[in-house]
């Protein structure tokens, strides 16, 4: 069944979220703020082995000596560029009020639901197994990735909703969204990504994890959504590289 993948992906962000705001409550404010720093220094570790592809032998042969590098910037300039024209950040933002607005306790005035969504949902897609285990499902290859993904994301959202709350359960709306259209994707383009374009996938979403984990932790807001359009550009990037420059 094609899209079996995401659907499980999606039950067990709803399922995590549930159990994660049931213990979250019992937990004083300084337990729920020690386990959002912990999970970002996890993204961290998750973000560092991922960019770690970049001395992966294959680029250098296949796109030459630090050509890599300069993709992954440009995919980045890129992306920041096209998504602060379209302003995603206050797009995801106002998708998260809204769903505050409706489903939040309106005596919670210093709600978390706005960051818990968008965190979470940035943590869930950016990253190469959102896409390229949907891509996978769309080719009937199997959904072992998305599998391994939801595990991931099940512990995860328990975390994510102990320390910012149910917001975190709505995220499973932008998942659900974005891992639907790669798995379209994967059904009528086919095999569309090489080696090369997924390790530069991957280290490009190593780094939006980076800004993921610095605001997790309070050190920098990093307008992570408004880089996601990075993940597009890069893959076609390395392609444009590879039949036209080297």
């Amino acid at each position: 069944m094609i899209g079996l993948g995401t659907l499980i992906n999606v039950l067990a962000i709803v399922l995590g979220s549930l159990i994660g705001t049931l213990i979250g409550s019992k937990f004083s404010k300084k337990t729920r703020n020690l386990v959002t720093d912990t999970l970002g220094l996890t993204t961290f570790v998750i973000a560092g082995l991922s960019i770690a592809d970049i001395a992966n032998p294959t680029l250098k042969e296949n796109l030459g000596s630090g050509v890599g590098v300069l993709i992954i910037l440009g995919s980045l300039i890129l992306g920041g560029i096209t998504g602060s024209i379209l302003e995603l950040e206050k797009r995801f933002e106002n998708i998260g009020k809204r769903l505050k607005k409706r489903f939040a306790k309106k005596k919670d005035k210093n709600s978390t639901f706005v960051e818990g969504f968008v965190s979470a949902s940035l943590v869930f897609v950016v990253g190469p197994l959102a896409i390229l285990g949907s891509i996978s499902d769309g080719l009937q290859n199997g959904i072992e990735l998305l599998a391994l993904k939801s595990s991931l994301d099940f512990f995860a959202s328990i975390a994510f909703a102990s320390s910012l709350g149910i917001g975190v359960m709505f995220s499973a709306l932008a998942v659900g969204v974005y891992q639907a259209l790669f798995t379209l994707l994967g059904v009528v383009l086919g095999n569309v990504l090489d080696e090369t374009q997924v390790l530069i996938l991957t280290v490009t979403g190593g780094l939006l994890l980076v800004g993921v984990a610095l605001r997790l932790l309070k050190i920098k807001q990093v307008s992570v959504a408004e880089l996601l359009p990075a993940l597009i550009f890069a893959p076609i990037l390395v392609k444009i590289w590879m039949l036209y420059f080297h």
